[in-house]
């Protein structure tokens, strides 16, 4: 059930909207928190049931597991062994499962290639958002051994990890973030401006994802598809609509997740920021995907000393955290090498930053969309390989791009232009979602959501791609 199809638009949101507001006025709030979490595994549910009892399984453990971190950490002033073993056998056990999952026939299949045996690979289907819950949960269990967690009861932790709205693709929420809004005396009252917001924030994520998005992945999926035989122009159409359609799919996934929370009176963080105006690499990972960065810098980069070490010390632990961040992508070498890119321009632009103060603007800007668009091209490509083809072609420095024009590509080359330019120009020049929502003027504002709402109810009702690309991840 996509956030995007007619039967969560038209029958699942209304009804969790309406029987929320409905039990809570009838049966209070501890009756409307079981029914956000009753929606919610419906909604997970509703994906594949057979991994349900993964999700819930995940949940209680890790809800014990915290509690007894908790009783622990509140026993003892000073050094707890007890409580680090608890926390690291926790932390161990979420990393085993998603490992296990994620990154086994990864493993395996590298093993093969590396000493010519045969071992044999378990097809894995990956269970929807482990990565996502798995992190989210790890997260409550580390801030349960530093002391800072607050005790939750088993249903208010059970709505922390699995409220439909961030479930399948985040944003990566933070227990001091989510878990005291529950208790707020406002928690479970209709307030028409939350509602106004959410609905405007939600349909502009409907457009970008229906309109935009959707629009650019028919030529990035026909691009990535017919390798061989792309030109130069084929190359650049093709790996800028997929870093749009990549910007425009997942931002307006957040779009449209940060919106249904609002409707339920519930603020998630911001997720992105305009990133694709950013004029470094730096500024780049505090726009992008804002809650993962986070994650990695809160839970990785600084417990590996973080840049108050020695330059060669930095630059270790700046690489290690976005190997380890390509990985969460994905399990591939592709991923690795894109967080291995970013890793490295992270490095470089330390190093440089201090001579780059006078460099126009307009320069740093091309030189950082350079390196994130080179990036993507990694990030989509099947193999390594291809990924160095096509950067091959795009720089002419492949014998394909003189193979002439491609009968695939080429012939719909006006639109995917089209549809860059379009991107481009919106991602660049007009407000993000955050600008656009930030003050709330019913009348116009209104109109704006009716509109991008009109517009991705018709994109639907002609059956669009029906996926979002982050669920692969």
């Amino acid at each position: 059930m996509l956030f995007s199809s007619t039967v969560f638009v038209f029958a699942f949101l209304p009804v969790s909207l309406l029987g929320f507001f409905l039990v809570f006025r009838v049966l209070g709030r501890r009756a409307a928190m079981g029914w956000i979490a009753l929606c919610s595994v419906f909604f997970y549910g509703y994906w594949r049931l057979d991994y349900l009892p993964l999700l819930l399984g995940s949940v209680a453990f890790n809800f014990f597991v915290s509690r007894r971190i908790q009783t622990l950490v509140s026993q003892a002033a000073g050094p707890n062994p007890a409580a680090f073993a608890w926390t690291f056998f926790g932390v161990s056990a979420n990393l085993g499962l998603l490992g296990y999952f994620k990154y086994f026939g990864f493993f395996v299949e590298t093993v093969n290639d590396l000493t010519g045996q045969d071992f044999p690979t378990l097809s894995l289907v990956l269970p929807l958002a482990i990565s996502f819950f798995t992190f989210q949960q790890i997260t409550y269990l580390v801030d349960s051994y530093r002391g800072v967690a607050k005790t939750a009861t088993a249903l208010n932790y059970m709505v922390f990890v699995t409220f439909f709205p961030q479930l399948i693709a985040g944003p990566i929420v933070h227990h001091k973030e989510m878990m005291p809004q529950f208790l707020k005396p406002s928690f479970g009252t209709f307030r028409a401006r939350y509602m106004l917001l959410g609905l405007v924030t939600f349909s502009l994520g409907l457009f970008k994802k229906l309109i935009i998005a959707d629009s650019l992945a028919v030529h990035a999926d026909q691009g990535f598809a017919s390798v061989a035989e792309m030109t130069v122009l084929d190359a650049w159409l093709t790996t800028l609509s997929y870093t749009f359609q990549l910007y425009f799919d997942f931002s307006g996934y957040s779009d449209m997740a940060i919106g249904l929370a609002l409707m339920f009176g519930i603020r998630l963080p911001l997720n992105f920021l305009s990133p694709y105006k950013s004029t470094s690499i730096q500024q780049f990972w505090r726009r992008w995907h804002m809650t993962l960065s986070r994650f990695l810098r809160d839970y990785i980069y600084i417990p590996l000393g973080g840049g108050r070490r020695a330059p060669m010390r930095v630059a270790s632990n700046l690489m290690i955290t976005f190997l380890l961040g390509g990985l969460w992508h994905g399990a591939g070498w592709t991923f690795l090498i894109w967080g291995a890119i970013h890793g490295a321009a992270l490095v470089v632009g330390r190093v440089i930053g201090r001579w780059t103060r006078h460099v126009p603007r307009i320069i740093k800007w091309a030189v950082t969309f350079l390196i994130v668009h080179i990036g993507w091209v990694f990030f989509r490509a099947e193999t390594v390989g291809d990924a160095w083809v096509v950067l091959g072609i795009m720089f002419g420095q492949s014998d394909a791009a003189a193979n002439g024009p491609s009968h695939v590509v080429l012939t719909q080359s006006d639109m995917a232009a089209f549809w860059v330019v379009v991107a481009l120009f919106i991602a660049l020049a007009l407000p993000n979602t955050f600008q656009v929502t930030r003050d709330i003027r019913p009348f116009w504002k209104t109109l704006l959501a009716a509109i991008c709402f009109g517009a991705g109810c018709l994109a639907m009702l002609a059956n669009k791609s029906q996926v979002f690309l982050y669920f692969n991840f």
